[in-house]
């Protein structure tokens, strides 16, 4: 995990908010400074409009937007910080000067990141104080859920620094693409610069209007880009033959004049079509109503890439794994003290968890509570490698009473006690509370048997996880009998 617990935000407005969401749903303080007026009130505003869209991605428990502080100047806010992102207007005079002032106040081991989106950080740190631990931090709107940052290096920029940056930007959550070369505008928006101006070209052309050319991307090829990019995908365009095939049959098109790239002038014509052609999209809905309804939209895509381990759901599961790992308990050996009952898993409501009413769909409890039941399993020793081997438990009898709707990416805590056990078996009792306000939400009662699953049968827990478990029991065991142990469904008379 990251050595990072203090995070400098230099300027607060749409990215340095980004920055400062993300940074607090993952449990780190952020010191921000921006000498715009009303600059603190805005970037609060910005934060907690994030919120209910990184709680419903996941943050670490007990993440707070209370570990932000505003503060007067730009030296107290980066004379402490462990990492500095620097987010101020791209203009080559101001942000050189910002590195000026922030290398003379900074600790000279702290690094510093700029949020440009094009300038080289070469001309950036010209005259900085240490420009070794310089570079570019680029990231992607709305920063707090994409994962993507492009690192960029300037012409003193140390090897370790792109190591150092790229380690923090994973710790919450990133995607950190090193750009080898530093060149203007980078790769993503170079990318985007080229589609961007094609745009133009067509609604100035009056062939299209902004309507028609973000479906022609919304309804195909971006829902393909959100998984490979461009090359993999033109790869499988080529069949059989891949890509080789592809460039051979259809690469004579590139020689026809089917694009412009060279941006058209920017009319008032054009602008007031691109604005009306916009705003008519809208619909009279305000920023922030679209903001959360695209948030909404890419947590959906990205957790359902999720379910097949590819592009940013992949990232999404290597940060939980983080998440989880940072809090599990250890697996036990002889002398432990065993926490009694267990409290050691929490996690939220996931989107795809939710029924037609928008409240968790009963199937799901069962899901959420075997998260639960992993965590006991692994401190007893039953982890991957152990199914690998061919035993685990399986659930043989499972009443789950609900107490409670809870609704999606709202958090879950969750409490485990061990009742009885034999040398086969598990008989447990979750508890499923409300993250935050703690109110009981569900609780399950459960029998385990343990199986030998290449003999197909049940079987003896081997010694090492009977003496776990065996430890758990003398712990557990003089905890109250839980209310609802042993219920039957029925209608009392």
């Amino acid at each position: 995990m990251s050595s990072i617990r203090k995070v400098a935000v230099v300027g607060s407005g749409v990215i340095g908010s980004g920055w400062a969401a993300r940074c607090l749903a993952r449990g780190i303080e952020v010191v921000a400074w921006d000498p715009g007026k009303g600059a603190e009130a805005q970037m609060r505003a910005n934060v907690a409009n994030a919120w209910p869209a990184l709680a419903k991605l996941g943050m670490v428990p007990h993440a707070t937007q209370d570990r932000l502080s505003f503060v007067p100047t730009l030296e107290q806010c980066v004379a402490d910080a462990d990492f500095i992102q620097e987010n101020a207007p791209d203009r080559e005079d101001l942000k050189r000067k910002l590195f000026n002032q922030i290398a003379e106040a900074a600790r000279p081991d702290v690094l510093i990141a700029s949020s440009s989106s094009g300038l080289l950080p070469t001309d950036i740190a010209r005259e900085c104080r240490n420009p070794e631990r310089t570079l570019i931090g680029h990231p992607f709107n709305p920063v707090y859920l994409l994962p993507l940052v492009e690192l960029v290096g300037g012409n003193k920029t140390a090897p370790e620094t792109i190591v150092k940056a790229a380690d923090f930007y994973r710790s919450i959550g990133m995607y950190p693409l090193h750009v080898r070369k530093e060149i203007e505008g980078y790769l993503s928006d170079r990318l985007q610069e080229a589609l961007w101006r094609e745009v133009l070209h067509l609604v100035n052309d009056g062939i299209a209007t902004t309507e028609e050319l973000d479906a022609a991307i919304a309804y195909g090829p971006g829902l393909r880009w959100s998984i490979w990019g461009t090359c993999l995908i033109f790869h499988l365009a080529g069949g059989e033959g891949g890509m080789r095939h592809m460039l051979d049959h259809f690469g004579p098109a590139l020689e026809l004049p089917w694009t412009k790239l060279k941006a058209p002038t920017l009319t008032p014509e054009l602008i007031d079509r691109m604005g009306s052609g916009t705003e008519a999209q809208a619909a009279g809905r305000s920023i922030k109503d679209l903001e959360r309804l695209r948030d909404d939209c890419l947590i959906s895509v990205m957790q359902a890439l999720k379910q097949h381990k590819q592009g940013a759901g992949q990232v999404l599961i290597e940060d939980e794994a983080r998440r989880y790992q940072s809090r599990k308990l250890p697996r036990w050996k002889e002398g432990d003290t065993v926490p009694a009952p267990f409290s050691v898993y929490e996690g939220p409501v996931e989107m795809n968890w939710l029924d037609y009413n928008g409240h968790m769909s009963e199937s799901y409890y069962l899901w959420a509570f075997g998260d639960a039941t992993d965590a006991l399993f692994r401190y007893i020793g039953v982890d991957d490698d152990y199914r690998a081997g061919g035993k685990s438990f399986y659930t043989v009898e499972s009443h789950v009473n609900y107490r409670r709707e809870v609704g999606g990416g709202e958090p879950l805590k969750y409490t485990t006690q061990l009742l009885d056990c034999d040398s086969r078996r598990l008989h447990i009792f979750n508890w499923m509370h409300h993250g935050r306000t703690g109110d009981l939400l569900a609780t399950t009662e459960q029998m385990l048997v343990h199986v030998d699953m290449k003999a197909g049968r049940s079987s003896s827990m081997p010694a090492d996880v009977r003496k776990a478990v065996d430890a758990v029991m003398a712990a557990h065991k003089s905890l109250p009998v839980p209310d609802g142990v042993g219920h039957k469904i029925g209608i009392g008379r």
